[in-house]
């Protein structure tokens, strides 16, 4: 039973769980005032992305506080790392049923560890009561007109990702018990789940070299679609070529890992495309191209088609 000494209302919540984490060099005003203050270099531009995550659609009911918050993070920081942004600040609305304060103090775990790891200090939000949700604002900075965008691949470029797809189905399978592993292979996949780690350094590497990137949340295919959609162009995906994690084969089919992969979503890997002349970064991937066309080509028997919200 709550503490009946515990702080009850919105603004001592958000001073006692979600306070004290809005340092950071580009904050000139966190928290406590009607916005935040941020200060961007000289001659770069601003990048904003906002991710929600609503529970029983995004995350499992009764999901731990502490992984849902570093989750809804880092999801919402993959986009920066797509479009080649350094990190500034975020914002956090959530929404709660009601203030539990061991619950809260474990999101505020999550959120700390969040921060820290992806260099975004919490500069604002919002707190209110209802069905549990977390909207995350993510800023970033790139150098005027280096921004990676989707509408720039062309045909001949290779389809390269940053590492193996499909690990975060596999996890989410294992928490809600449609999957089985041994202790090891099992709290791996379940991390790539619940903490996944945005591809920061490699998005700001492509700067001037990939021509599209995304970041692969709701499906390779889909996401790629995204790619190719915008630059009016088609993409061939070899499946043999896509990866695989050890960890991912053995709890499941090797079908079942390739639907996974290409269809699970929730890696927050990065798919992007180089022009054949460039070298594929180290750890990452080739494993198609871009042609003349449209739409995404596969071919693979195996049920792929992407998260889609409607």
């Amino acid at each position: 039973m709550p503490d009946a000494k515990q702080p009850r209302d919105e603004f001592s919540l958000i001073a006692r769980y979600l306070s004290e984490m809005d340092k950071g060099p580009a904050v000139v005003l966190g928290n406590g005032d009607d916005g935040a203050v941020l200060r961007l270099n000289a001659g770069e531009e601003l990048v904003v992305s906002v991710d929600s995550m609503l529970e029983g659609v995004h995350f499992p009911f009764n999901s731990p506080p502490s992984e849902l918050a570093y989750r809804a993070v880092a999801a919402a920081t993959s986009d920066l790392a797509a479009m080649g942004a350094r990190p500034i600040a975020m914002t956090l609305a959530l929404t709660i049923p009601g203030a539990e304060e061991a619950w809260l103090r474990d999101l505020r775990s999550g959120l700390s560890d969040a921060a820290a790891d992806f260099s975004l200090p919490l500069v604002g939000g919002d707190l209110t009561r209802g069905a549990l949700a977390l909207s995350v604002q993510v800023m970033g900075a790139v150098p005027s007109g280096e921004a990676v965008r989707r509408d720039g691949a062309r045909p001949g470029d290779i389809v390269c990702v940053s590492g193996p797809l499909g690990d975060a189905a596999g996890g989410l399978a294992l928490i809600e018990g449609r999957a089985a592993g041994d202790e090891r292979v099992d709290e791996a996949l379940r991390a790539r789940f619940w903490r996944p780690m945005p591809a920061l350094d490699l998005g700001i590497y492509l700067r001037g070299k990939a021509t599209a990137a995304v970041d692969v949340s709701d499906g390779l295919l889909a996401d790629l679609g995204h790619i190719a959609e915008a630059s009016n162009v088609a993409a061939f995906v070899d499946p043999a070529r896509v990866p695989l994690s050890e960890a991912l084969k053995s709890v499941t089919s090797e079908e079942q890992a390739l639907a996974w992969a290409l269809g699970g979503g929730e890696d927050y890997c990065l798919c992007f495309t180089l022009p054949e002349s460039l070298d594929v970064p180290p750890g990452c991937i080739a494993i198609g191209c871009v042609e003349s066309g449209a739409g995404v080509r596969c071919d693979a028997v195996v049920a792929a088609g992407g998260y889609r919200h409607f």
